[in-house]
Parts: C-alpha cells; sequence; structure tokens
C-alpha cells in the first residue's frame, strides 16, 4: 500500500528547498509582463524551470507555450503497450498579462500587468513541478503529469489575435481552446489550475464552484455622413442606430432568467468622427455571458434581434460578427475533495470555503472542464480587486508557495488512489469528446447583417 503521506512530505520539502527559485520566477513574470499569444519571454522562462529539472520541454505550442510530461510509462514495447491506458494529470499555468496602463507595475509601452495574479499560476505551476519532479515522487507514483504553460488567457488585444486568426496561425482567440483543438488534451484524464482571488489577503482557498461563459461580438453601424448642424436630415446617424440598438437590449434584460446568471455588457469603440458630423461609422464590442451554453445561444439570438433592430429603426446598415467566447466551468466533486483535503493539511483547518459558488465571469478553464474533469481553486494571499491598479501580492508565501505543496499533494492523492482515478474517469466519460466541444465553439462564430439604408 502506497504511504502517500511520506509521498507528500517529500513533495512539500522539495517546494521549500526551491522556494527561492518559485518565488524569483513569480517576480520575474510580475516585472515583464506579456500580451495574449506574445509569451515569448515568459514562455522561455517556464521551459528553462521544466528544463532545469531534466524534462524534456515542448515549445510553441500554439504561437507560445511550452510543456514537460514528467512520469509514466517509459521506452520499452511493453510501456508503450501500458501508457495507452495511463491516467495523465495536467497542470495548468496561464502566461498571459492583461491591460491596466495605471497599475504600479504596467509595462511603460503597452500597458500590460499581471493585476490577475497569472504570476502566481505559474509558480504554482513550477512549484508543482519541483515538487513532484525534483522529489523523485512523481517515479513512485502511476500515471504521468502533464505541465503546462498556456498562452493567451486574457480575452483582449483582439485586433493582433484577428491578424493571427486572418494568417491562419490561430482558429481560437482563447489559448486552452486553442490547445484543445491542438490534441494537447487528447490523452489527459484531468485538469487542475489554481487562480489568484480578489481581495483575499487571508490564507483561504475556495474549490467548488461553477462560471459564467460567453460569447464575443463586435458590431458595426454604418450610416451617411452630413453637416450635422446645417443638414443633419441628409445623414444617417449610425450613433442613433447603437444606442437604439443597447436601449432594445436593454428593454429584453428582464427576460433572462435569473437562475441562468445572463450579463450583456457592450461598450462603443467608435462613436464618430467629429462633433460637427453625422457619425457615420460606429462600433461597439460586448459580451453575452451565462450559466449554460444553451443560455449563452438564447440570450445571444436576443441580443442581436435587439442590436439590429437599432440599424432598422433609424435607417442604417449593421454587421454583426460572433467569435468563441468562453464556455461555462463546473468544477469535478472528486478533485475539489482532494485539493481541499490538503488545503486544511497545508493551510489549516479553517483555510477552506467550502460552500459552492457561482461566477458571473469566465475562464477558459470552463473549455478545459468541458471535455475533463477539472479543479480551478482561488487563493488568497492577494489584496485589491482583480484587474484593478490596487490588485497585488500581500502574502508571498500564501500567493507564490503553499498552493503548490497543495496542488502537488492533490496529484500525489488522485494518482495514488484507485478509487479516485475510476471516479475521475467516470466524470470524464460524461463529458463531451473533443469533437462534440469544437462543433459547439465552432457554431458560436456568426455574421449577421441587416441593411436597412435607403430601404
Amino acid at each position: 500500500m502506497t504511504d502517500t503521506a511520506a509521498l507528500k512530505r517529500r513533495v512539500r520539502e522539495a517546494i521549500d528547498d526551491n522556494d527561492e527559485a518559485i518565488l524569483e520566477l513569480a517576480e520575474s513574470v510580475h516585472a515583464e509582463p506579456e500580451l495574449g499569444y506574445k509569451e515569448t519571454e515568459t514562455t522561455r522562462k517556464v521551459a528553462e524551470a521544466f528544463r532545469g529539472l531534466g524534462l524534456d520541454v515542448e515549445t510553441e505550442l500554439a504561437v507560445t507555450g511550452a510543456r514537460a510530461r514528467a512520469g509514466g510509462a517509459g521506452d520499452t514495447e511493453a510501456d508503450a503497450d501500458e501508457a495507452d491506458d495511463e491516467f495523465v494529470f495536467a497542470l495548468l499555468g496561464e502566461l498571459d498579462a492583461l491591460v491596466n496602463p495605471g497599475h504600479p507595475a504596467a509595462d511603460p509601452e503597452t500597458g500590460a500587468c499581471h493585476a490577475c495574479g497569472h504570476e502566481a499560476q505559474l509558480a504554482n505551476l513550477v512549484g508543482a513541478a519541483y515538487g513532484l519532479v525534483a522529489s523523485g515522487v512523481v517515479d513512485d507514483l502511476p500515471g504521468a503529469v502533464e505541465f503546462i504553460a498556456v498562452p493567451a488567457e486574457e480575452y483582449l488585444d483582439l485586433e493582433y489575435r484577428r491578424g493571427l486568426l486572418d494568417d491562419g496561425e490561430i482558429e481560437f482567440f482563447g489559448g486552452k481552446q486553442e490547445l484543445i483543438r491542438r490534441g494537447y488534451f487528447d490523452d489527459v484524464d484531468c485538469a487542475a489550475m489554481i487562480h489568484a482571488a480578489s481581495e483575499t489577503p487571508e490564507r483561504e482557498v475556495s474549490s467548488d464552484f461553477s462560471s459564467n461563459g460567453f460569447v464575443g461580438k463586435t458590431v458595426q453601424y454604418e450610416g451617411r455622413e452630413s453637416h450635422a448642424g446645417g443638414a443633419p436630415e441628409e445623414g444617417v446617424n449610425a450613433l442613433n442606430a447603437a444606442m437604439a440598438g443597447m436601449n432594445a437590449v436593454n428593454a429584453n434584460r428582464e427576460t433572462f432568467p435569473d437562475e441562468e446568471h445572463v450579463r450583456v455588457h457592450p461598450i462603443v469603440t467608435k462613436g464618430g468622427d467629429g462633433v460637427n458630423v453625422v457619425p457615420a461609422d460606429v462600433r461597439m464590442e460586448s459580451y453575452v455571458r451565462a450559466k449554460s451554453v444553451d443560455a449563452i445561444e438564447d440570450a445571444n439570438e436576443t441580443t442581436n434581434r435587439a442590436l439590429e433592430s437599432g440599424a432598422m429603426a433609424v435607417g442604417s446598415d449593421v454587421t454583426i460578427e460572433d467569435f468563441p467566447g468562453y464556455l461555462p466551468l463546473r468544477t469535478d466533486e472528486t478533485l475539489v475533495a482532494a485539493f481541499d483535503d490538503n488545503a486544511r493539511e497545508v493551510i489549516g483547518e479553517d483555510a477552506v470555503h467550502g460552500e459552492h459558488q457561482h461566477v458571473t465571469g469566465s475562464t477558459d478553464m470552463g473549455d478545459v472542464s468541458q471535455i475533463v474533469p477539472a479543479v480551478h481553486p482561488w487563493t488568497g494571499g492577494f489584496e485589491g480587486s482583480a484587474h484593478s491598479t490596487e490588485f497585488g501580492a500581500v502574502d508571498e508565501e500564501m500567493a507564490y508557495l503553499l498552493p503548490a505543496k497543495v496542488t502537488a499533494s492533490m496529484v500525489v492523492d488522485v494518482l495514488a488512489d484507485p478509487e479516485k482515478r475510476e471516479a475521475i474517469r467516470e466524470a470524464k466519460a460524461g463529458k463531451r469528446s473533443t469533437d462534440e466541444y469544437l462543433e459547439i465553439v465552432r457554431e458560436m462564430r456568426n455574421t449577421r447583417e441587416g441593411s436597412y439604408m435607403d430601404a
């Protein structure tokens, strides 16, 4: 019988032995933030840490990104046969930053900063690798661990990503979606990744939750320019069309079911060219979020109809382009229990917030959870609201080290326990296949056009 307590002690000691390297990685990533699909230096830093552990590393998974596998079957023919049914646990960390030029750690040229704690995810990923690999524990366990540094979680810098899409370098704006498409999760049985919690300086975690998914959209209203003071009647005011469309969206909000947590939040990115010219080119962006795929689809159809009605009312043209956002996340109960048990051991009995929560934001970890059982705990050690100028780590041990100990210990418990592995594989059997998943997200891509000018 496997002595998991002894294995976990070795894991945690190895993390302690390498704590300076883990903290240095977090500090270096925080100091050099890079946006999605541009994380070349961040990828290099993570890959270098993996190679330092003697692991073979693959890079450029989807423009950027890195992965390494430890443990599992070897190179003999018998090992290869065994590998066909090998249990694979994937640990993830996100490489990219977001844009907040006002953040004290923002890059002065790009405005990029780690105001969402992705440097903590990479510390967790690399820290868990130290714990499992440097200790030798991964070789004493059945199955393998896949360490994956993932690009492009933050859904932004869309003009750049649209260029990558047009050039055929990516199909999806989200990094995990792109990795799923490229087959990197085809032999994975379950996946885990932490996330920094907003306004939680305390040493606590929360792992049992679900989240909204969303579809992203761009909207362009096209009217006719004229002198706004001298001859407004000769123009077609595209800004009025946009305002009417947004008001129509607002008129539908009471029809969205409360239990689906629908959120629609459009912004105007171009409102016209000059105050004395009737606006003829007005552009908007929006998300439509909800708790389930069906609710996203229903709310999106309602929203598109409302946005088109603004063009109909004013007599402008409109083009609405929908892009796959992220699918809803639901954590796996076996992984939640394993993470929480180890959090109580490592951090303290009162560290775990056990009640289920629904989060109305979105993450592409939701896409991963559609095809394999997953856990995505929120961890403390951070002050300020995520994405804000005040967000940052205030307890480095909690932010960067303790979650790695919990994560690596969870991996030990899962791989060492046949019942846990069986429960996870049963849960995976109820998930969507990769092909089914891709069919759903590809159907989110749609263009809707309405031509009402001079009709």
